[in-house]
Formats: C-alpha cells, sequence, structure tokens
C-alpha cells in the first residue's frame, strides 16, 4: 500500500483503483478515498472481486474499523458511484446514509444502468458533487475494457505479440520458443492476468500445445480462455484442459463447422462450444467478439499465430498492440501478422506508441491503434 499521507486524495484514489487492477473483472477498477473538511484520511479502499464490496464501501468500512464517523466528510471516487441494485446495493445510497456531505468524482459510469443517475440521486439528496477532469482521464484508461464494453459492446481488444527486432514471432518451421527472455514472459502473464480472457487460434493449440495460464505471476483470479477453431480441431489431450489454475477458468471454443461427437467430447472435458460460421467457413470474428461482450469480457488478451492475427488486423477488431522485441535477427520467418499486401503506405494501420519499456533485454512497446480510444 502506498501512503495515503503523501498524495492528494482523488490521486491516492486512482493509486487505489490501480492496485485493483487484477482482481475486479467484470466490475471497473474503482477507488475511494473519505476525507475529513481538514482533508485528513478517514477511510479509503478500492472495489473487490465481483459480488464483493465496491470501493465506497470498503473506504466506508475502512472509517469505520479506524473509529471515524463520516458525517460531513468528502469522498473522491474514481467513477461515478452506481444506483442500481446489481450483484451489491446502490453506493450513492450507501453514501448519502452515511452522511458524506461532498463527493468528487473522477469518470461518469458509462454503465446504462447508472450513466449519471449516481449523481443525481446524490444531488438530490443534497450531496455537493464536484468534478475532477484529469482524474477522468486517468480513470477512464484504467477501465477502457469496461468503457468499450458498455459503450461499443465488444471488449478492448490487446494483441500481444513476441518476435525479433526484425519482427519474426517464429523460424519458417514454426520454431518460436523462446525468442524473448524470461522476464517477458513473467511480464506478458502479468497483462494475461489484468485481462478478463485470453484467446488463441487452433493453430497456436497445434503447434504448441499451450497451457495459457498465469503460472507466473500470483494472481486472484484466472482469465478465461477462448479457442479460435474452425473445425474443432482441439486435441481432446491438450495442455489448456490439464492446466489447474489456482482459480476456475472458463474454457470457449468458437467454430464454424459443427461435428456433434468432437463437441460432445471437447464439451464432456468442461468446455463451451459456440458455433459462429462467417465467410469462408471460418468464424465470424465480429460476431465472436461481440458474444465476449455478452459474457461479460472486458478486456481480451490475444495471443495467436500469424494468420489469426492477419484476421483481427484485417477486419479492424485490434485496439493495441503488446509488443516484446527482443535484441536479435532473424531474417526469413514467420511475421506478427499476415494480412495484405497493400497497395500504399497510407493504408498501413497507423499506431501510437504510448509506452516503450526495458523487459530484462527485451524492449516492450504498448502501441495503441490511432484512433481506437475515441467512443
Amino acid at each position: 500500500m502506498l501512503n495515503s499521507d503523501t498524495q492528494p486524495p482523488m490521486q491516492r484514489a486512482l493509486a487505489l483503483a490501480g492496485e485493483a487492477l487484477w482482481l475486479t473483472a467484470p466490475n471497473p477498477r474503482v477507488g475511494c478515498v473519505i476525507t475529513d473538511p481538514d482533508g485528513q484520511v478517514l477511510g479509503e479502499g478500492h472495489t473487490q472481486s465481483a459480488g464483493q464490496a465496491h470501493a465506497e464501501i470498503m473506504a466506508l468500512r475502512d472509517a469505520q474499523t479506524r473509529g471515524h464517523s463520516v458525517r460531513g466528510a468528502t469522498a473522491y471516487v474514481t467513477l461515478e458511484p452506481c444506483a442500481h441494485h446489481g450483484r451489491t446495493g446502490p453506493c450513492c445510497d450507501a453514501l448519502v446514509q452515511a452522511g458524506i456531505a461532498r463527493v468528487v468524482v473522477g469518470a461518469r459510469d458509462p454503465n446504462p444502468l447508472v450513466a449519471g443517475q449516481g449523481l443525481a440521486r446524490l444531488q438530490a439528496a443534497g450531496v455537493h458533487i464536484e468534478h475532477d477532469d484529469p482524474a477522468a482521464v486517468q480513470s477512464r484508461e484504467l477501465n477502457l475494457g469496461f468503457f468499450s464494453r458498455m459503450q461499443r459492446h465488444t471488449p478492448w481488444v490487446r494483441m500481444k505479440i513476441a518476435a525479433s527486432v526484425d519482427g519474426q514471432t517464429a523460424l519458417e518451421n514454426g520454431q518460436s520458443q523462446w525468442i524473448t527472455g524470461p522476464q517477458a514472459r513473467t511480464d506478458g502473464h502479468a497483462w494475461r492476468a489484468r485481462s478478463c480472457a485470453v484467446l488463441t487460434g487452433i493453430g497456436t493449440v497445434l503447434e504448441d500445445d499451450p497451457r495459457l495460464d498465469t503460472r507466473l505471476v500470483k494472481a486472484p483470479r484466472a482469465p478465461h480462455l477462448v479457442i479460435v477453431d474452425s473445425r474443432l480441431e482441439t486435441p481432446l489431450t491438450a495442455q489448456l484442459f490439464q492446466a489447474q489454475p489456482e482459480t476456475p477458468r472458463q474454457i470457449w471454443i468458437y467454430a464454424a463447422v459443427d461435428q456433434p461427437e468432437r463437441r460432445a467430447a471437447l464439451e464432456a472435458l468442461g468446455a463451451q462450444v459456440t458455433l459462429l460460421p462467417g465467410p469462408g467457413g471460418k468464424v465470424d470474428l465480429p460476431a465472436l467478439l461481440r458474444d465476449l461482450a455478452r459474457r461479460e469480457i472486458n478486456e481480451l488478451h490475444v495471443e495467436a499465430g500469424h494468420k489469426l492475427n492477419g484476421s483481427l488486423v484485417r477486419e479492424g477488431l485490434v485496439d493495441e498492440f503488446l509488443l516484446y522485441l527482443a535484441p536479435k535477427l532473424i531474417g526469413q520467418g514467420r511475421g506478427m501478422a499476415q494480412f495484405g499486401p497493400l497497395q500504399q503506405l497510407s493504408d498501413a494501420l497507423s499506431l501510437n506508441f504510448t509506452e516503450p519499456t526495458l523487459v530484462g533485454p527485451d524492449l516492450r512497446i504498448l502501441a495503441r491503434v490511432a484512433g481506437r480510444d475515441l467512443f
């Protein structure tokens, strides 16, 4: 925990929301700090796992544990307090009942069940509302997946690629383990863990037999696993069925062609098979994303081969790239994404580099598709 006495209350609330990065899905990551009129912290907290207390309730409980009354206090909340009965009760009502006099809020909640209603109910109860616009930007960034699901009805799609500095993800014979170093692999598992689901293709399953779990990091929840498998070729002996994450995960297989016996065998192993036929006997990828949003997937972490990567890029479904570039030259091999050829450079996919970082000997680049966050 950071020292709450050294940070402005809203920055502390944002830091608390960041501590919930791997915990709250499918709920948003929210922090709350309650202060007295002199700015002294009375209580603080962040949203817990789905079905458990939200940030405001945690902060009220913390104040009670410390023996503080919050009547007449100010609550700094990174996201608008909820106003509906979902897995828990309305947080706006809890703040009113506790006697909170002022609420400083970051982002408005994009959930249509809230969408301003939480603030309206607080104001109707006589609570003074203030907006912190810089905090709103930071809060939205922490919750881009949640905002995407609520406003676009699709997850935020992040494609992870490990490659040589000349852009090759494998040798021509398919060998790819390991291009990047152990630090990058551990870091990649942390990015898996913050997502709601990890997506791969049947090509990767057949060639690499991956587990696609988060064994290299300690995480409070396991992301679900999504497999794009047009003809239901996933082996019944695949390691992904043998992996035993500490917390349960669902395995969702999307196919284009039904094979009843294979489907029954996969379902007997616990997988859920969904038929979404698209053009050319392939899975309808836009429909897949819409279905994942229906399953409450906020962030989708893609770890696939160059063919499925290319299909996702070609259909305009990728929001950002998580690239790990190793200080190696491979020459001929398999590229990052197979699409094109383009006829002119102006047709290239434009990216904005947002976060270049050295991870061990490798370079991690977070590159966002230009304009994808404007929704």
